[in-house]
């Protein structure tokens, strides 16, 4: 089969090659996609990689090395009652404010300790798109009836969506409930009251440290409250990181208060939280590497290590290609990829079956960031978009994008990946359509 090998890598020099050749330079909207690719991949840098996905990895961590396969398999597991193992997977992301590949390492973490496939996957659809900031956001912007359409149509897409992989590949999931039936009760480490503290710490930090404000017209209520103090806020959590370092996980308080000290120092010398956030993150790698006193501290550290080399690298080539193709929507920023605004914006109006499948698809491949989906919606719409299809992809377009594609082909193979992408474009053109017929 050596010849097989050889003959991919000569298919491979030949597109290459192929490309560079007939490489359209002279052209100003492949030059414009060319920017769009590396202004996306500018931005995720500064505004994801760093605040979101660093804390999730180490969040990855603790459910790896802290979070006992036992307690896993009790709420996710073939042990659990289906109706618990999907309702907290269904819900869990009304606490999650992160984007479809915040999601990856959490998702990966759960699945590798033994969850079900069912409840892995609506876990993995859910935490994206039903964080309870962006329903608020889209009721608000887009209207009452979609931001109750976005939560139903999420929670019941989790649902069914995991159920049918399930179903899919019952006979894997059959063998995989056997052997989890026949696993020994192991007792916790810790009380679970200490790990849930720990977990959860890591989790505020990672919500608040990402809050996103509530809208330009917005200065007042509790949501922008917690927007403009959000970093205060952070900062207390962290304070009580540094309880749970020490007193949880039994780091040399000398260390942790050092790490401390030379993060807050850090925070007050420096104008963007980035500077104290990679301080914080190297401090904490650094004594959780040299603690000798406790293996799993060491090996929380190296766990986290481990989800980055597998995720990194394919979210960056993810996000080069999703700039490329469908360009560069944040902030204030629009630039064109290679395939215009204005062909999207004409193939989503109406209520047909093509236009909420394409938008559909168009929302399952691009990259949205968290709450960002909404603006870019407005301005959709604007332009002729029907509702039903803007239902469409607010209901693919959060929990999936291309880099989210390629992470999770790798966490459960190409077969699963192209089914679960498959039943989250089917279900989310039907609802469309149903909700384009009724409003």
């Amino acid at each position: 089969m050596e010849w097989k090998k050889e003959v991919k890598i000569l298919i491979w020099i030949i597109v290459v090659f192929v490309f560079a050749f007939f490489m359209p330079l002279e052209s100003d909207r492949f030059r414009e996609a060319i920017m769009a690719m590396f202004d996306l991949t500018k931005w995720y840098a500064q505004e994801h990689v760093i605040l979101c996905l660093l804390p999730a990895f180490f969040i990855a961590g603790v459910i790896s090395v802290f979070v006992s396969q036992g307690a896993v398999m009790k709420y996710f597991g073939a042990k659990a009652k289906k109706w618990v193992a999907y309702t907290v997977a269904s819900v869990s992301g009304t606490i999650l404010a992160v984007c479809s590949c915040t999601i990856l390492p959490l998702f990966s973490s759960i699945h590798k300790r033994g969850a079900g496939l069912g409840p892995a996957i609506a876990f993995l659809y859910s935490g994206p798109a039903i964080n309870i900031l962006a329903i608020i956001l889209t009721a608000r912007i887009l209207g009452f009836e979609m931001g109750v359409a976005r939560i139903i149509g999420a929670v019941i897409f989790a649902i069914v969506i995991g159920s049918a992989m399930s179903l899919i590949y019952r006979k894997e999931e059959k063998v995989k409930r056997e052997e989890q039936m026949n696993f020994p009760d192991m007792p916790e480490k810790r009380p679970v009251w200490q790990t849930a503290l720990h977990f959860f710490t890591l989790v505020l930090i990672l919500v608040f440290a990402n809050w996103g404000k509530p809208g330009n017209d917005v200065t007042g209520g509790t949501w922008y409250w917690l927007w403009a103090n959000k970093w205060y806020i952070t900062s207390a959590f962290a304070v009580v990181l540094v309880f749970s370092l020490i007193f949880i996980l039994k780091l040399k308080w000398q260390h942790v208060v050092l790490a401390a000290l030379v993060t807050a120092a850090s925070a007050f010398l420096s104008s963007s939280p980035l500077i104290p956030m990679v301080v914080g993150i190297a401090g904490l790698s650094i004594i959780t590497l040299l603690d000798r006193r406790e293996p799993e501290n060491r090996e929380w550290t190296l766990s986290s290590w481990d989800f980055a080399k597998q995720i990194m690298p394919l979210l960056a080539i993810g996000v080069l290609i999703a700039g490329f193709l469908l360009g560069s929507t944040h902030d204030d920023t629009a630039m064109a990829g290679i395939i215009p605004n204005e062909w999207v914006a004409g193939l989503v109006g109406g209520n047909t079956v093509f236009s909420n499948f394409f938008a559909s698809i168009v929302g399952a491949f691009m990259y949205f960031a968290t709450l960002t989906e909404v603006p870019i919606l407005q301005g959709l719409i604007a332009a002729g978009m029907g509702k039903g299809p803007a239902l469409a992809l607010l209901l693919a377009g959060p929990s999936l994008s291309l880099p989210n594609m390629l992470v999770i082909r790798g966490v459960i193979g190409t077969r699963k990946t192209l089914v679960y992408v498959t039943l989250v474009v089917v279900m989310a053109t039907v609802s469309g359509l149903i909700y384009g017929g009724l409003f």
